[in-house]
């Protein structure tokens, strides 16, 4: 099949990928149709097969393109030192990482549940990758005597639904800045974490 000019792998790929998120996110992916995603991406319908196998692989993929820049940016961001300086970094992140992906979030938390098996445990594999950088945090934190918790995987996966609920109100020009949301989450957090006293974050 000829391609329409412009439509270019390295340029209708993307489009496609960003095409698809917005929809998702907006409509949701059952009543997305690939017909719907075409149209957006101005592109036949059938031609959306040359960068995808199918709907639920884009589904899989928007997800697995955004835990893995999740991960990519934290490999870079991760500090050193104490563990409470470590998570008072970890929460304010994640708040700042997600603020600025809304569309990614929704459907990366949302669909999980229309994903096959398959997927699902590819994206999971993801989504526990980064819990357990934050559950090494809190072990870490146990073992200075800085840190009270019953149980790091459980506290792990609470504080990382905590952080990522920020999504579901916040607003850029509402009553509090970004910058203020995070020191009053980290805050929680530490307290969640049963911190020790320690300078104020």
């Amino acid at each position: 099949m000829a391609r329409k000019p412009g439509s270019r792998s390295e340029i209708t790929g993307p489009r496609l990928r960003e095409a698809a998120l917005r929809l998702f996110a907006r409509d949701g992916y059952a009543a997305v149709s690939m017909r719907q995603i075409a149209a957006e991406v101005g592109v036949q319908a059938g031609a959306l097969y040359l960068y995808t196998a199918d709907k639920q692989s884009l589904l899989a993929d928007l997800m697995a393109d955004h835990l893995e820049a999740l991960l990519a940016a934290w490999a870079e961001e991760a500090p050193e030192g104490d563990a409470r300086a470590r998570l008072d970094h970890f929460a304010r992140f994640h708040i700042r990482f997600h603020a600025a992906r809304a569309d990614a979030v929704f459907i990366a938390y949302m669909e999980l549940r229309n994903l096959t098996p398959g997927n699902f445990a590819r994206i999971e594999a993801l989504r526990r990758r980064y819990e357990t950088e934050l559950e090494q945090i809190l072990r870490d934190g146990q073992a200075e005597g800085c840190f009270a918790l019953p149980d790091t995987k459980l506290a792990a996966m609470a504080l990382i639904a905590m952080l990522t609920g920020v999504n579901t109100w916040f607003r850029e020009g509402g009553r509090l800045s970004l910058p203020r949301v995070e020191d009053i989450y980290v805050d929680m957090v530490l307290k969640a974490a049963g911190a020790t006293a320690g300078p104020p974050p």
